[in-house]
């Protein structure tokens, strides 16, 4: 039983604080690129607070801590930061297009705050395994601010659409916030504070599972915070501020939920060749060849390469681009053999993940043919992502791989399958696009000093 409860964000004043120049995409996509250009844009940005610079004089009195939590405390006293004044939930809405295409989409949710769950009471769920090193860096900024900042994304499946139709009937108004960010998407956001509405909007949770789609380490974070302030206090508190977390909730069976595959770049492989690869490779998968030895003829050769890999082949294909001594260059796309056993092929492997692309790609390729073991894979010996596939096919053409992988995205039934069944996909299976603002929410553990 998922519980939701609404709340008093904290938010920006836009006669003060204008939206496109104060709130950041998630912590851990802001570039140092990024971080520079968000502390450029406003005095207020959030930046400051959600990744803030480290700095070579910083001390256990004044590090990125410190400040992040001074400026928070600043904004809140200076009505940069007003908190509403009843407890809502918030529709939010995301207008965008898709990555490389012109299509237009529309991805609606909610933000309130969840309780936080343990894994083991089967409310809540992951995809993904976390890292000590963010987790580490997130609860040191929680216990200096006690404001979640950032938003967890959070899937559920509900086929009537009932949360939804209470959104729409929000979004009927002017929206409460509005921005385009640098992406071009514009956010939306409605405050739903009526308490129809929101009672109808717990009672709709109520037999909701959850699936983390985005946000596994603030949400372990979180959990984490909450063990030591219910040793502080020596009891459990089950409605205390730091008992819940902040955030969005999506229905996957609404419309404009996109997942964008990440493709795989290798590098620094021992006695690469591409030969002895497809050789390795030849009892398993059947190759479809494009080749190339001009400009043109390769403009034309990837035009039908990644037709191949995105619908005229059967769904299980893996796109690869090798470097190689030849002129004669080629794109190539691999399909499982008929007859191939999945269970022969990838024998550690359960049924269900043996279905998703991105494991078919580390267990039945990475891991045999060239060596790239998983813990080669998190020691990021080998591998580097991109999300463009354009950006994957330059790293062999420019030198810096020997090798990429394109992959199809992995299909939302599939994760939330893997997720409840009390597994977990390898690191960078999935891409949920866009990305949730942090900051144009705020929810604050802690009465304003």
């Amino acid at each position: 039983m998922a519980r939701v409860f609404p709340f008093r964000a904290f938010r920006y004043n836009p006669a003060c604080a204008p939206f496109e120049r104060v709130l950041t995409q998630p912590y851990d996509k802001i570039s140092p690129a990024m971080q520079e250009k968000y502390y450029a844009a406003d005095p207020h940005n959030l930046i400051a607070v959600e990744k803030g610079r480290s700095l070579p004089a910083d001390t256990p009195q004044n590090n990125v801590y410190t400040r992040a939590a001074a400026a928070l405390a600043g904004w809140i006293a200076n009505g940069i930061l007003q908190q509403d004044p009843e407890p809502s939930f918030y529709a939010y809405s995301q207008e965008y297009t898709m990555p490389g295409t012109e299509e237009r989409r529309t991805r609606r949710g909610f933000i309130g705050a969840g309780q936080l769950e343990d894994y083991s009471a089967r409310v809540v769920f992951r995809h993904e395994q976390t890292l000590s090193g963010p987790k580490a860096d997130r609860l040191e900024l929680l216990r200096h601010t006690q404001t979640h900042t950032g938003q967890l994304f959070m899937l559920y499946s509900d086929s009537q659409r009932r949360v939804d139709e209470i959104l729409a009937d929000a979004e009927s108004a002017a929206p409460d916030t509005q921005l385009c960010d640098e992406y071009g998407v514009i956010h939306r956001l409605w405050i739903v504070s009526r308490p129809d509405s929101v009672a109808e909007i717990q009672k709709a949770m109520q037999d909701q599972t959850l699936v983390i789609a985005d946000g596994h380490h603030r949400y372990e974070t979180a959990l984490a915070y909450r063990s030591e302030r219910r040793a502080h206090a020596g009891k459990i508190e089950p409605h205390a501020p730091f008992e819940r977390v902040m955030m969005t909730f999506i229905n996957t069976r609404s419309e404009g939920l996109t997942i964008l595959p990440t493709h795989r770049v290798a590098a620094n492989i021992h006695d690469f060749s591409w030969p002895a690869i497809r050789r390795h490779l030849e009892p398993w998968f059947a190759t479809e060849e494009f080749s190339f030895s001009s400009h043109a003829e390769k403009a034309e050769a990837r035009k039908k390469f990644l037709a191949c890999l995105h619908g005229v082949c059967p769904r299980r294909a893996i796109g690869v681009y090798p470097a190689t001594d030849s002129r004669k260059r080629a794109f190539y796309v691999l399909t499982l053999r008929d007859g191939v056993h999945l269970a022969q092929l990838l024998p550690s492997v359960s049924r269900l993940q043996r279905e998703l692309d991105v494991v078919l790609l580390h267990e039945g390729i990475l891991e045999p043919a060239l060596g790239i073991t998983p813990q080669a894979v998190t020691a990021e010996a080998h591998l580097t992502y991109e999300r463009e596939a354009t950006a994957a096919l330059e790293a062999v053409d420019s030198g810096r791989a020997q090798i990429s992988f394109l992959l199809n995205p992995c299909r939302i039934d599939q994760v939330m399958k893997i997720a409840t069944a009390g597994e977990v996909m390898p690191q960078k299976s999935t891409d949920f696009y866009p990305k949730l603002l942090s900051g144009i929410t705020m929810y604050r553990l802690a009465s304003p000093s």
